[in-house]
C-alpha cells in the first residue's frame, strides 16, 4: 500500500479484510472511496473500553448514518513521532519527559517505527525513523534546553516527514510540551487544514500544572483544540511525576483502539468539510474519541 494512503483513498485490502471477517465473498466497487476512523472508548472514570463489538457502534456523517464497512480491534503496527520541547523552560523537566518518552516507546507495539523531533525555537528530527529501541536509547537524550517553543513548526514538519518515511496505515504524534506556542512561523490555519485531510492522530502531554508556566490556559487550549480535531487525547499531569503514568496510558489506548470504516453515502469529492460522530450503544457514560471530522478532496 502506498505510503500516501490516507483515510480517504480507495483501500481494496482494508475491503477486502472487512468481507473476510465478516465471512463474506469480496465484492467492491474501486472506485468507492473509504473513511476510516480510529476510536478510543472511555468510560466516566477515563477506563478504557476494549471489547465493544460491531453492533454497538454507529457512525453519522453530517448527521446522516453511514453503513459501516470494516471493524477491526486488533493491534497492528504504527508511525510515531514523538515531538519534545526541547525550549529553555523545559530544561529542570527534560530528564523526566525523556524517561516517559522511552517509557512509551517500549510499551508500544515491537513493530511500530519512531522517530524523535525536538524543538524550541528551531525544529529538528534527532533521531530518524527506527524500529530499533536501543537506537532511541542512545540517541533521545538532549542537553541544549534553550529558547522558545516552536509547537505548530513542530507539528509541520512531523506531518511531512512521516508522508515520505512511514510505511504503517496508522500514524500518531505525541507532543510533549510545557508552553504555548511562542515561535512558529505555521499559521494555526495550516494545522486546522492538515487535521482535515490527513489521518494522522496527534496525542499530547501538557506540562503546565507543576509550576506557573506563562500563557498555561492558552497552551492548555492549543493543545485541546489539536488534539481533538484529529481524535486524540491530551493528558494535563498536576506534576511532572505523573508524566511517564500519563504517556504509559497513552501507550496502552493507542493498542486498543477500534478501526472503523465507511463508505460515505456522499461520495462527492466537492471540497467540502464533513462533520463525524460515532456513538455507542448501551451507556450514556460512553465516550469515544476520534476525529471530528474531514474535508472531502481527491488525494494526491
Amino acid at each position: 500500500m502506498s505510503q500516501r494512503t490516507t483515510f480517504l483513498q480507495v483501500t481494496a485490502v482494508l475491503l477486502l479484510q472487512a468481507a473476510l471477517s465478516a465471512g463474506q465473498a469480496p465484492s467492491f466497487r474501486t472506485e468507492t472511496r473509504l473513511v476510516v476512523l480510529h476510536a478510543t472508548v472511555l468510560n466516566s472514570r477515563g477506563e478504557r473500553i476494549p471489547d465493544l463489538d460491531q453492533r454497538a457502534f454507529t457512525v453519522f456523517e453530517n448527521g446522516k448514518r453511514q453503513p459501516i464497512t470494516l471493524f477491526r480491534r486488533d493491534d497492528v503496527p504504527i508511525s510515531v513521532g514523538l515531538l519534545i520541547d526541547n525550549s529553555g523552560s523545559m530544561r529542570p523537566l527534560r530528564s523526566r519527559v525523556e524517561k516517559a518518552a522511552l517509557a512509551f516507546a517500549r510499551a508500544s507495539n515491537p513493530q511500530d517505527e519512531l522517530f524523535v523531533l525536538n524543538f524550541a525555537d528551531r525544529v529538528r528530527i534527532d533521531v530518524p525513523m527506527t524500529s530499533d529501541i536501543h537506537v532511541l536509547e542512545d540517541s533521545i537524550a538532549r542537553v541544549d534546553s534553550i529558547g522558545g517553543t516552536a509547537l505548530r513548526d513542530a507539528v509541520d514538519l512531523a506531518e511531512g516527514y512521516l508522508q515520505e518515511h512511514a510505511t504503517r496505515e496508522r500514524r500518531v504524534l505525541l507532543v510533549i510540551t510545557d508552553g504555548k506556542d511562542n515561535a512558529s512561523v505555521t499559521s494555526a490555519e495550516r494545522i486546522r487544514q492538515q487535521a482535515e485531510q490527513s489521518q494522522t492522530t496527534i496525542h499530547a502531554i501538557g506540562l503546565f500544572n507543576d509550576r506557573g508556566a506563562a500563557g498555561a490556559d492558552a497552551g492548555r487550549h492549543e493543545l485541546t483544540e489539536m488534539t481533538e480535531r484529529t481524535g486524540g487525547i491530551v493528558y494535563f499531569p498536576m506534576s511532572i511525576d505523573q508524566v511517564e503514568a500519563a504517556a504509559l496510558d497513552l501507550a496502552h489506548q493507542i493498542r486498543n483502539q477500534y478501526t472503523i470504516g465507511y463508505a460515505p453515502l456522499n461520495q462527492a469529492l466537492d471540497g467540502s468539510f464533513r462533520s463525524i460522530r460515532v456513538s455507542v450503544a448501551g451507556s450514556d457514560h460512553y465516550t469515544v474519541h476520534t476525529r471530528t471530522g474531514y474535508r472531502a478532496v481527491p488525494t494526491t
